[in-house]
């Protein structure tokens, strides 16, 4: 079966399919940024596109509750609509140098320049503060389901603390709480040599517990 000739395009449509492909072109870019705004409602960035192409004053988009300041050199990917050079959008930016590297499959990290991290390892959630404090503010009650809550530095408060359970000190020596400790001083005696002059010897009455 013989195909029909193909009909040669009409040179009116060249201006219009020449249009439409350089739109398409001009639709995406890929660039770095050079300076970010972050002080307004919306994020508006600074994006070197090549040597001769710099566009300022592009939004920059993220999802909802994540926010970041990229820092200059970032990568990022812009969208102009109707390939508009002067209305672009950045959908996505990321910096090599600051990449958390060697993710494994189905994990998940938020990090920093600083060397700051939360890390959803497969193997449980790890958090580095990079050197730096780590606050928890504006919350009247913080709860940790857990059997264990270990540290390996000191602990200080400025308030009381109210236990349920037992407290030790000096655990790898101590075999005794404060509860056992409080128990045997109440009840321990003390020789009273010579009371009355002789040589006789009499034991003291327990101590008054302190409440």
């Amino acid at each position: 079966m013989l195909l029909p000739r193909s009909r040669s395009i009409n040179a009116a449509w060249i201006p219009a399919v020449e249009n439409l492909f350089w739109n398409l072109v001009r639709s995406l870019g890929r660039g770095r940024l050079t300076r970010v705004d972050d002080g307004g409602a919306a994020q508006l960035v600074q994006m070197q596109l090549s040597a001769s192409e710099t566009r300022d004053g592009t939004l920059r988009l993220a999802e909802y509750g994540f926010q970041s300041n990229p820092p200059a050199g970032s990568d990022a990917i812009a969208v102009f609509l109707g390939g508009d050079r002067t209305n672009g959008v950045v959908i996505a930016c990321g910096h090599q140098q600051y990449r958390f590297r060697n993710l494994a499959p189905g994990e998940v990290c938020i990090s920093d320049d600083k060397g700051q991290s939360v890390y959803l390892s497969a193997a449980g959630i790890v958090v580095n503060g990079g050197g730096q404090p780590v606050t928890i503010t504006n919350t009247p009650q913080i709860t940790a389901d857990s059997p264990l809550l270990h540290c390996t530095g000191d602990i200080e408060g400025d308030g009381n603390i109210t236990c349920a359970g037992d407290m030790r000190d000096n655990s790898a020596t101590n075999l005794h709480t404060a509860a056992n400790s409080r128990a045997v001083y109440n009840s321990h005696h003390h020789p009273v040599p010579e009371v009355q002059g002789g040589g006789d010897t009499v034991t003291s009455d327990p101590p008054v517990p302190q409440l």
